[in-house]
């Protein structure tokens, strides 16, 4: 008979509840147990659906690391983070009835960013919720939605974002379009809304600032996640003469359109913000050799032993080639939130937001901070260039493609810094 230690019963129960984490089925049997939940509000389903599940499991991983160390320390005792997934189906609508549901089902933090517009609509709904209900008072950590405004005129206390906003993503991709002597003309390409129509705004400004040599020679917004065909587009892009394409598309929305210029016979480049996953590098394969060039906080060939372990250790998680799609700065994220609550010794959502403004982590090197003026989060960037696995700098490919991203430009976190018009209201 073995006799197991009151210690060792609390570490058997952690390790339980980190292994829960990771699992949405198990989600009843953990509900007794003491746990800070995050609600996943995100699209699960449908065209970007996709998107969605990467963000899941990077959330869940990033939480089995934290639960593997012994969970979030409080002094009324250690809690699990636990993820919950909420499937706003990609309507604005659905994600301001998950909001509800999840405030109604106890949860305190809020994380959603694969789309802009949504964001803006939960930031206001959420602003009106806090002051209107400041017992059940929530946190909402933004890891993608890049929309410039979100942290300068439509700032909150409320609000965090963890991804570099789509001005800084552009200046950190046109350090590497301003160098390229034999770009003469060029095609702007985006989502019609928020997000796409500021990609391209700031693309002329900077184009125009940087390379005013290089003519725009298409500037086209298309409707969202309702294309299913972009042979229209990719022919005006090749019979426009473009030598390269500038674009903020993400998941099928990229997908499609990359592939439809192949079908085209297009052989320029491609300058990108998410062109270095989902499909992206399978679909182009040679024809993506040095002509795809992603920004991003961090990929898998950035240099650095520390670097390369984390990403194994995500491919050994998730070892499956369509599930290749780590996001750092959502792991800088979770062990932001985790330090906040542990050094304001509450789940309380203000107390932790003034933890979170000062915020500054550290994960395999890879490091950043919060701004507390505009709660947008600081990093480095880099940009990187498509490339055949086993070339120099590419010793991983990317979902089983052969193909990866060697690192050619890195911004430091004070070199991608970018001034704000925040005005933040904050409570008492």
């Amino acid at each position: 008979m073995h006799i197991i230690s009151k210690h060792g019963l609390k570490f058997l129960a952690l390790g339980l509840m980190a292994f829960a984490a990771g699992l949405p089925g198990m989600a009843a049997a953990q509900s007794a147990a003491p746990a800070v939940r995050i609600a996943l509000i995100e699209s699960l389903s449908g065209p970007f659906g996709n998107t969605g599940e990467a963000v899941f499991r990077n959330l869940v991983w990033a939480t089995e690391r934290v639960n593997a160390r012994g969970g979030v320390k409080l002094q009324s005792g250690a809690q699990a983070l636990r993820i919950e997934r909420y499937d706003n189906k990609g309507q604005n609508e659905e994600a301001l009835a998950a909001l509800r549901s999840a405030i109604d089902d106890g949860i305190r933090v809020i994380a959603q960013g694969n789309s802009s517009a949504t964001a803006a609509v939960l930031i206001d709904a959420i602003n009106k919720h806090n002051e209107r209900e400041p017992a059940k008072r929530v946190l909402f950590l933004n890891y993608s939605a890049v929309e410039p405004a979100l942290t300068n005129e439509k700032c909150s206390f409320w609000h965090f974002r963890f991804d570099a906003h789509a001005d800084m993503r552009m200046a950190a991709l046109m350090d590497v379009l301003k160098d390229d002597k034999a770009l003469k003309s060029i095609y702007l390409i985006g989502q019609d809304y928020s997000f796409g129509q500021s990609v391209l705004r700031e693309a002329k400004k900077q184009i125009s600032l940087q390379r005013p040599d290089v003519q725009i020679v298409g500037d086209e917004l298309h409707p969202m996640a309702r294309v299913k065909d972009f042979l229209p587009y990719a022919a005006k892009i090749k019979q426009s003469g473009a030598q390269a394409v500038l674009t903020g598309n993400f998941g099928n929305d990229l997908t499609l359109l990359v592939k439809a210029a192949k079908e085209v016979g297009f052989e320029g480049k491609f300058y990108t913000f998410y062109g270095n996953a989902l499909g992206v590098p399978g679909v182009l394969a040679e024809a993506g050799v040095g002509k795809v060039i992603a920004v991003a906080d961090w990929f898998p060939n950035t240099p650095g032993a520390d670097s390369e372990r984390f990403y194994q250790a995500f491919r050994q998680r998730y070892p499956k080639p369509q599930d290749d799609y780590v996001h750092m700065r959502m792991q800088l994220m979770v062990e932001a939130l985790t330090q906040s609550i542990e050094k304001a010794g509450s789940t309380e959502a203000a107390a932790v937001a003034r933890q979170l403004e000062k915020a500054s982590v550290n994960v395999s090197g890879l490091a950043g901070a919060m701004r507390a003026a505009d709660h947008q989060f600081q990093q480095p960037l880099r940009v990187a260039v498509m490339d055949r696995q086993g070339a120099p700098g590419v010793k991983f490919d990317v979902e089983g493609s052969g193909f990866g991203f060697r690192v050619i430009k890195t911004i430091s976190q004070t070199g991608a810094e970018q001034p704000h018009n925040c005005q933040m209201n904050r409570p008492s």
